[in-house]
């Protein structure tokens, strides 16, 4: 989790992609949560761009696990950001390997059991924008490109990999790195696995329901309204205030929402005030205000005040805009 979030800016220049909001919490926490329900509980944290931010979130949050950060100072690719940590987990018998801002819909438990490495894959309508595998009969693979200009499979790599021969990746980034074999400019995880797999190393796919790599607008609202419409309870929502909820909703503590219609797949964060306001499919920072705004498919930053608006926005941190 050591990259910029270019995507999602201006909210990444002040906040680290993994920590932004959705459906109630910050990406990273989804990702912890379903690690830490199938018995994970040691974790290295690559972290790089506002890493000081993951790691204090991290240490609040989640002070029984163990936690370990390694800082890439220069962002060389993931296979480089994987060779970091060499250190960190030098000893295990295997490593699982997950990008920090993706959420993903599968068997951990039935990945981790299986008594071979394996990655994470789902067929995609358009594969050149991931890595690929092509697979033989049994599933195992038999080649891995990333990012293929004319791409010999649909199966991309959705960012789920269980390696049990930690010895083997660590020599094959370092081959690569060694020899500059670079792909898009960056030492890639995907280069270091087709390595593993020409010298004989065994690795099985295994399938992913549905994963959301949420570094675009469009796609964090989209799991923002999939994970709220998934975490329903049913509770009815405050009446008060005059304002009518259409869930799926998550409201954040201390809110003052007046004079509203809110919904459906919003999510507001906590001390967040509303007035005089239609907001449906956005996300709402925390502490911010909105006053006789219509607002959809915007992503409003922490601290920000909007007023007398009609728009779709992408707003970030402690801005403030009146169009009144």
């Amino acid at each position: 989790m050591a990259g910029a979030g270019t995507r999602l800016r201006p909210h990444t220049f002040t906040q680290p992609k993994p920590l932004i909001p959705v459906a109630g919490k910050p990406i990273i926490a989804f990702i912890l949560d379903q690690l830490l329900a199938v018995g994970i509980n040691e974790f290295v944290f690559v972290i790089g761009y506002l890493g000081e931010k993951i790691e204090e979130y991290v240490e609040q949050n989640y002070p029984h696990v163990k936690a370990t950060f390694v800082h890439q100072h220069e962002r060389m690719g993931l296979g480089h950001a994987v060779l970091l940590s060499e250190e960190a987990i030098k000893g295990s018998d295997e490593v699982f390997i997950v990008l920090g801002d993706t959420i993903f819909d599968t068997d951990l438990k039935a990945m981790l059991e299986m008594p071979e490495s394996c990655i994470g894959l789902k067929k995609v309508d358009d594969p050149r924008k991931f890595g690929v595998a092509e697979l033989d009969e049994a599933g195992f693979v038999r080649s891995l490109v990333e990012k293929p200009k004319i791409p010999k499979s649909n199966l991309a790599i959705v960012g789920l990999y269980k390696i049990k021969e930690v010895g083997a990746l660590m020599e094959a980034i370092k081959y690569n790195i060694r020899h500059n074999i670079r792909t898009v400019d960056e030492f890639q995880l995907t280069d270091a696995l087709m390595r593993m797999v020409e010298q004989g190393v065994r690795i099985k796919s295994f399938p992913v329901n549905n994963w959301f790599d949420c570094g675009r607008k469009e796609i964090l609202l989209e799991t923002n309204a999939m994970l709220l419409k998934r975490s329903a309870t049913g509770e009815p929502l405050p009446t008060t205030g005059n304002t009518i909820f259409i869930p799926p909703v998550f409201l954040g503590k201390n809110c003052d929402i007046r004079n509203a219609i809110i919904g459906p797949n919003v999510t507001v964060g906590d001390n967040a005030t509303i007035v005089s306001s239609i907001v449906k499919n956005s996300i709402i920072g925390s502490y911010s205000s909105l006053e006789e705004v219509v607002l959809h498919k915007s992503v409003i930053g922490s601290d920000a005040v909007v007023k007398g608006l009609s728009q779709s926005l992408n707003i970030g941190d402690n801005t403030e805009i009146d169009f009144g």
